[in-house]
């Protein structure tokens, strides 16, 4: 656990120069899916995700130098939440709409960054939703670490049988191979999987 910590930790660390660009490119390519998708879900236009996934991170950008990594007193999944939420929030006054739940505090600034500014009922439901998101991201995320460790056969009976929802009858009688062979795929790769989002975990929560 504290090897994956620290190898997060590091990453904010790295980030700080913003001339690094292999470590941004890191950062963009772990969270832009996440950032997108909880913008998409809160009823934005994809143009309009597209421009909260940019305006997020150059947030991030401006927030890091005084951003101070300690998961016991506020994890980095919850500033990113406050964050995104943000800039979601820029959107809808973009179309004007009618967000109080949303608002900005009087005198808020980017450098007072917690999830409990949205406070009441809409603040409940947009955590759910950006946790419901921070799960589906990190299960995605590990699912590409794992499949290169897999045959293609391995990964096509897991995906049919779990991902997909055929019966483990079905998938047998399409790719030639036994009920026993398609339980043992399932379970090693579930097994694999959750060892990945744990790790994941880990350095984010």
């Amino acid at each position: 656990m504290e090897n994956s910590v620290a190898t997060h930790a590091s990453l904010l660390a790295r980030l700080k120069d913003l001339g690094d660009q292999e470590s941004w490119q890191e950062f963009y390519r772990t969270y832009h899916k996440l950032i997108y998708g909880f913008a998409l879900k809160h009823g934005l236009t994809a143009s309009e995700a597209e421009e909260v996934l940019q305006e997020t991170v150059i947030t991030v950008a401006r927030n890091l130098p005084e951003f101070r990594y300690d998961p016991t007193q506020c994890s980095f999944k919850t500033w990113l939440f406050t964050l995104a939420l943000w800039r979601i929030d820029d959107q809808m006054r973009k179309r004007q709409w009618d967000v109080k739940s949303l608002h900005r505090p009087p005198g808020r600034t980017d450098r007072t960054a917690t999830v409990e500014r949205v406070a009441g009922p809409e603040g409940e439901r947009l955590a759910a939703l950006w946790d419901e998101e921070w799960r589906k991201d990190l299960f995605e995320r590990a699912l590409d670490k794992v499949r290169p460790q897999l045959d293609a056969k391995q990964f096509q009976i897991f995906d049919l049988y779990a991902l997909q929802g055929w019966s483990a009858r079905e998938v047998a009688r399409s790719l030639g191979v036994s009920i026993g062979q398609v339980y043992l795929a399932k379970h090693r790769v579930a097994r694999l999987l959750a060892a990945e989002v744990k790790r994941l975990q880990r350095q984010t929560d």
